[in-house]
């Protein structure tokens, strides 16, 4: 797809997307040593960036050395960076007791809960996320899911984006989701449809299959008849239509414009863009 723009063609906003860092308590490990290349990327290329948005598996066990690194990780580039908002992963919570990997979480990135929503210029972002511990799938309890309808109402235009974010994909769309690979993971796959079926405008981004952006569906076409998926790659590692490990570390940066969003792959080893995940998706143009 087409990313060029005129030069007076300024975007609206700009912000990044990573996923599955992965933060281990070693400090040389090779995913910490990626999450501070793309945070060192982001440093450097970002500029006017309105934000990090993180779509889970910030640790890689949920453990408080983990977190403590995280942090570390962050504050050595928290000067030129924007704020990160997280989204919980099931690495982040499956592996211990409920309420204490949640404590944890909500203490050590500041988020409130499992689901929470910001209004950034102008611009609706929705953050999803499991109200279970399950070692890989995601519960979204009913109360999430009507909190979920009427976030999605407050914005009455349908020709502006809503960016939702959550950390497993779901079934039979994104790279990784097919039912056969078991790394979709959302329990109530069929409502979550259903209520973005009656949202097209949403683009929903999401992570957990760590597969590499440069497959041909990494992006989920909606047809005005659904919301437009993503996948998100991993910074931590990555995985291939082989069904294998690969080394490296992926994420997207964002353009909003007032009639189309770009989203641009950026391979964060190399400082390169992914020429084979550049998209747009148009909107009709709207006053912002």
């Amino acid at each position: 797809m087409s990313t060029n723009t005129s030069p007076e063609d300024k975007p609206v906003i700009t912000f990044q997307i990573i996923t599955d860092t992965h933060v281990t308590a070693n400090r040389n490990h090779e995913y910490n040593l990626n999450f501070e290349l793309a945070l060192r990327d982001i440093a450097a290329h970002g500029e006017g960036s309105s934000g990090i948005m993180h779509i889970g598996d910030v640790t890689d066990h949920g453990f408080s050395a983990e977190y403590k690194e995280m942090l570390r990780i962050i504050n050595q580039h928290k000067a030129d960076l924007p704020d990160i908002t997280f989204t919980l992963g099931n690495h982040d919570v499956g592996l211990g007791i409920w309420k204490s990997r949640l404590g944890m979480y909500t203490s050590q990135t500041g988020m409130s809960g499992p689901y929470h929503d910001h209004w950034i210029n102008g611009y609706h972002f929705i953050f999803l996320g499991t109200e279970k511990g399950l070692p890989k799938f995601c519960h979204l309890s009913s109360k999430q899911l009507d909190w979920l309808e009427h976030k999605l109402g407050e914005q009455s235009s349908p020709d502006q984006p809503i960016f939702l974010f959550l950390h497993q994909p779901l079934k039979d769309t994104v790279a990784g989701s097919l039912e056969s690979q078991d790394w979709y993971g959302v329990t109530q796959d069929k409502e979550l449809k259903e209520i973005l079926s009656r949202h097209p405008q949403t683009l929903l981004f999401t992570g957990h299959t760590h597969w590499e952006l440069e497959v041909d569906n990494t992006m989920h076409p909606g047809h005005g008849e659904m919301a437009t998926m993503f996948n998100a790659a991993s910074v931590a590692y990555l995985w291939t239509n082989e069904d294998k490990h690969k080394t490296g570390s992926q994420g997207f940066y964002v353009e909003v414009f007032r009639d189309k969003v770009l989203i641009r792959g950026r391979d964060f080893k190399t400082g390169t863009w992914i020429e084979a995940a550049q998209y747009e998706v148009a909107y009709t143009a709207v006053n912002v």
